[in-house]
Formats: structure tokens, sequence, C-alpha cells
């Protein structure tokens, strides 16, 4: 929680742009101040949020770091690398309900813009949202959805080497070449981008949307397995709970090999069998994870060459390397990088931070509080149509600068055809068959005539963000029709029933937190008036003592319901029962109420949850000074 709200922000409440990091394993938010872009902070004080959510029985949800706490307890019930699987069909089903990836990826956001607004004290509407720049036209329409779902206007949507050479960049003068070299939890991209004065221009990129850290993972995973089993017969995959351990534990064993050459893996109680619970312990050197993982290393190897070759650049044409992601953090990765650029990576940046420091650049930019600098981008994979004999015909070839529009004029195939139906394709591939559908539709209407008469003419619109509008057009009778390519399969019904549903869940965490702050202020009460009752003895009379033993017990059958209202009132009543009490002893006594109170005590009220400060607790002018402290909740 937060002692205060924004400690930069209190003079003006001007319209904020944020940027965002929506990371496979772990995502950020920051913004714009001074001139300087800055990690917002989540209400748990983390600067990154665990792109983790666990679906609690009681129909409430968790996301962040206490869903990832919960995972082992609740494996069955928690999603996580949701971003792996957006722009496809998957479904992920909890209590009967089927749910999206566009829609827990909107769960997430909305972590971060209510974290975000809690500690700016300001509504947040509006962001730019960073994708792999190797995220096809479906993927990145997902993710604009998810913003939507989640209540945010998505200003932009921006490439995430490309947000990391803006964060970099920002205050950079003369001109430049770099290669952001970005491996994520669950992405990997490369990109050459030329850096002159303010402009920024991606040259070039290329990547892989299934490579990131968690392959590393589970590599590890798949080798305690497989160790486990030669050892103890038992086949540690089959139970999800151990799965969920074991996840946690690659993970934090990948981390301790940054640093040290080897690293103990201890699991008590791992599983049992009938000759009793089964223990793991094992050790795993930095030499034995480089040589399981050695193919992974060369995946990331042949994009950053593609690049480069695109390009047309060699390794001694590049000023800086940039390494992204935490997963750069390996040594196995660095030492690759600095073999294939031949040159130490820039160690200026923070991996895990940077991407949603460059997105808050281009929010800055587009609110019009950053002047003098210029992103072109490209898009990633070749836009096209499929014509005669499945063969897919490209309009705007891979690492095109965006904003685009290419048009070109095909014909019919065959006599007295009357419409036509244009397949639209993102990929690399000869064969239509062999790349990405991102939609199809017909135009109808065209005058029969022979083949290799009409002229249908198509065009391409490709917007900054990455995202496709088509049209044809019969240039004989004028006749046209367009589409923009909706990939996520979402309809504007769909997005608007997400938001409902989101808010509707965001209601029902708001009412069940009531509730159990209503039950704790009501068990703080009775053991507060239990308490007075026995160090104030004979000061109090029976008559008094029965009536507060009546209000307790009143309180204490309230609490057993979820109606926090009449918890509340309850609590209420045996609080008002105790200051009377407590003003007649005081005036018996010649002592006025309150005359020597302790300094810094927040005790229970009848309407606050106890043992917190709240803002009316701290007078403004106290606030005003005070640098932000995260104070983190009891476990």
């Amino acid at each position: 929680m937060y002692l205060d709200g924004d400690k930069m922000n209190k003079e003006t409440k001007k319209e904020l742009v944020v940027g965002i990091d929506l990371g496979t394993t772990n995502s950020g938010i920051a913004y714009m101040v001074a001139g300087k872009p800055e990690i917002i902070p989540n209400i748990e004080g983390g600067r990154i949020t665990p792109s983790v959510i666990t679906f609690n029985e009681d129909g409430t949800r968790s996301v962040g770091i206490q869903a990832k706490r919960q995972a082992i307890a609740m494996p069955d019930r928690t999603i996580r690398s949701i971003k792996r699987k957006m722009g496809t069909d998957f479904t992920f089903t909890v209590d009967g309900k089927d749910l999206r990836p566009e829609e827990m990826s909107a769960m997430i956001l909305t972590k971060l813009k209510e974290d975000a607004e809690a500690y700016l004290n300001q509504k947040i509407e509006k962001a730019v949202i960073t994708v792999p720049a190797y995220f096809s036209d479906s993927q990145r329409q997902a993710t604009k959805d998810a913003g939507e779902i989640a209540g945010l206007e998505v200003l932009r949507i921006v490439n995430e080497p490309t947000a990391s050479a803006l964060a970099y960049g920002l205050d950079k003068v003369g001109a430049e070449r770099v290669l952001v070299f970005d491996l994520g939890g669950g992405t990997f991209d490369v990109s050459i981008l030329e850096l002159d004065e303010g402009l920024f221009r991606v040259v070039a990129t290329s990547g892989n949307n299934l490579l990131g850290g968690d392959d590393w993972d589970q590599r590890i995973i798949d080798w305690i397995t497989e160790e486990f089993k030669k050892k103890e017969g038992i086949d540690l995959a089959k139970d999800s709970k151990v799965v969920q351990r074991l996840k946690d534990a690659a993970e934090e064993a990948k981390i301790e090999l940054t640093s040290k050459l080897s690293t103990k893996i201890s699991l008590p109680y791992i599983t049992a069998d009938a000759s009793g619970p089964k223990h793991l312990e094992m050790e795993l050197s930095r030499a034995k994870f480089e040589d399981m993982t050695k193919d992974l290393v060369e995946k990331c190897a042949g994009p950053s060459r593609q690049a480069m070759k695109d390009g047309n650049f060699k390794a001694e044409d590049l000023d800086k390397v940039i390494l992204v992601g935490g997963a750069t953090r390996m040594p196995m990765i660095r030492e690759m990088s600095k073999e294939l650029f031949g040159k130490e990576p820039h160690k200026g940046v923070a991996p895990e931070e940077v991407v949603a420091l460059g997105a808050a650049v281009q929010a800055a930019v587009l609110a019009g509080e950053v002047k003098d600098i210029l992103l072109l981008d490209v898009t990633p994979l070749t836009l096209g149509v499929e014509t005669l004999g499945q063969v897919m015909t490209p309009l705007i070839d891979r690492n095109t600068t965006i904003p685009v529009t290419k048009k070109k004029v095909f014909t019919t195939a065959g006599d007295s055809q009357t419409s036509v139906e244009i397949h639209v394709l993102q990929g690399e591939r000869t064969m239509a068959s062999d790349n990405i559908t991102l939609g199809q539709f017909q135009l109808v209407g065209i005058p029969p005539a022979r083949r290799g008469i009409p002229q249908i003419e198509v065009a391409f619109d490709l917007d900054a963000n990455g995202i496709l509008q088509v049209s044809a057009k019969d240039l004989g009778t004028g006749k046209e029709q367009s589409v923009v390519i909706q990939s996520s399969h979402l309809s504007d019904n769909d997005i608007d029933k997400m938001k409902n549903d989101s808010e509707k869940y965001k209601e029902e965490d708001e009412q069940r937190k009531a509730i159990i702050e209503a039950k704790n202020t009501a068990e703080q009460a009775v053991y507060t008036t239990e308490k007075t009752i026995i160090d104030l003895g004979d000061k109090i009379s029976d008559e008094e003592k029965q009536s507060l033993e009546e209000k307790m017990e009143e309180l204490k059958k309230e609490a057993e319901t979820e109606d926090a209202e009449k918890i509340k009132a309850k609590t209420d009543d045996l609080m008002q029962v105790i200051m009377q009490i407590s003003q007649r002893i005081y005036q018996e006594t010649g002592q006025a109420p309150g005359a020597e109170q302790p300094e810094g005590q927040y005790g229970p009220g009848p309407s606050d949850s106890p043992g917190a400060p709240t803002q009316h607790d701290i007078d403004e002018e106290q606030v005003i000074d005070v640098d932000y402290e995260p104070v983190e909740d009891d476990e």
C-alpha cells in the first residue's frame, strides 16, 4: 500500500499517457517526469510485476506477486506466460468460464493501471503498449484489444527493441548505429536502429516469438525430472503441484547460475511412495546448464545474423549492442553476443525495465510533452495476397518503414469471373499455405469479361501500430470492398463484454475486500473491548459490562455474515458504548479525554482498517516533503 499518492504530481493534474511493457514473465509501467522516464512501482513496492494470474475459489482473482506465490498451491487455477498465446484461439477454462488471451492480458494491464493510479493519485486512460518486434498482425491486434478491455485507449503499439532504443538514446548526441538484442521470458527480437539527433530509424528486425527464458527454465525442469526418475523411478511431471514447484526451482537455479559456477536444487518432500516421503537434492553446474541449452543459444544467433544481413551490416558497423530482457543476464548469452558482434554489450540500461521506460518516452512524444523525436519503425514480416497457383504475392516487404500504403493491380484468373477472393497473408514463404492467414473477403459485382481484362486494385494500409487495413477496388466499375484485419477474432461486442466482465470482477474484488476489512475491524473491536473490560475492572458497572457483552455477541454473530455494511454498523454500536464508558470515567477522574495521547499510533476506528495510516490521518503539509515509501502488507 502507499502512504501517499504522487510525490511529484500535486501541483497539476494534466492528462497522463503511460508506457507499458506487457511481458511474458514480468510487466512494467512507466511515465515521463521532469524530462526523464521513471518506473511506477506496484502497490507491493516492486518495480516489475509478475505476469501471473490466479483465480481464487471464492470468485476473486490475484494478479502479480501474490498470484505467483499462490501458484504452487493452485497450479490448475493459475495462468502464466499468456503472452505466447496472444493472437491465437487458446482459451483457459476456470469455473466453467472460457477466458481468451486478450481478456487475461487485460487483467495484468488492469493491475498495472490501478497500481499506477494509486501511486500517482490520478486517473490513467491512455497508454503506449510494447510488443515483440516479430509479433504478427494478429498478435498486435490482440494486444490492442487487451488494452481496450482494461479501459485504456492504446495510442500506439511499439516494438520492444525500438522502445529500448528510445530509452537508451533519449539524451544521446551525435549519430549511432545500435543493435538491440531483446531476450525476454517468452519471446526474442533483434533490431538494428540508426540514431541521429532525435531521429530513431529502424533499419532491420528479426526474431522468434517462441524463444525466451522460459525455454531455459524448461530444460532444467526436464533434466531434474529425468534424473529423479532414474534415481527413484517416479515421474514428477505427472503431478501439477510438483511441476509448479519445479518451475520456481528452475527459475531460481537459472538466476543463481548467472553469478555462480554451480547451484544446489533442494526440494524436500517433493513426492512420496509406499516407502515414504522423497526429497529432491541435486547440484547443477553452469557448464552442464550451458551444454544442455547450447542449441537455444544458437537459435538466438540465427535471427541476429539475419537482421545484419537484411540491413547490409557487418559487426564492425555497429556502435553499440544493447541487451534487453532478464534472460540476457545469463553469461552464455553475453558471451554469444560478444563473439557474434565483436564488442562488449552496453551496460547502461536495466534489462528488465528499459522497455517500459522507452514506451514512456514514446507516450510523452504522443502527448506532446517531448519534442524533436521522430520514430520510424518497420514491419517485421512481409504482407501480401494469394494469387493463382496458391502463390503468396507480396505487397509490403518485411523491414519496410511504417506507416505505409502500397497498391498493386491484379486481374481475374478465369473467363466471366464476377467476384474475386482476397486472401490476406503474412510471412516469408513462397506458397500461401505456408504463411499466416490474416483474413479473407470477397469483392463482388465485377462485370463478366474474358480473364485478364478486369483490373482489381488491392491496397494495403499499414498504420504505425503495425495493424493492417486492406481494400480491393474494381477500376472498371468503381466498386470497392475494404476490411480492417481483425486477426484477434474479437468483435466490438466481444471487447465490450470483456470490458463489462472486467468491471464486474473489479466490483466483486472490492466488495470482497470491504467484507474482509469489516470483519478484521470487528475482530479488533471485540479484542479491544474484552481487554478494556479486564483493564478497567470495577470501574465498569455491571449494567455497562452487560451492555458491552451484548453488543459484542451481536457483532460476533453479524461478523459471520457477508454483509459489510451491517458488520460496520454493529462495530460502530460497540465502539459507541466504549466511548460513552470512557467519557464517564474521564469525567469522574477529572481528565479530559485525549489529554495525553501517544504519538504515532493508529488504532482501529469505526470505519478504518486497524493498524494502517490512511490519507485523512496525515495533514497535507506533512505529506508534501515525504518521499514515497512502500509499506508491505503482512502476509
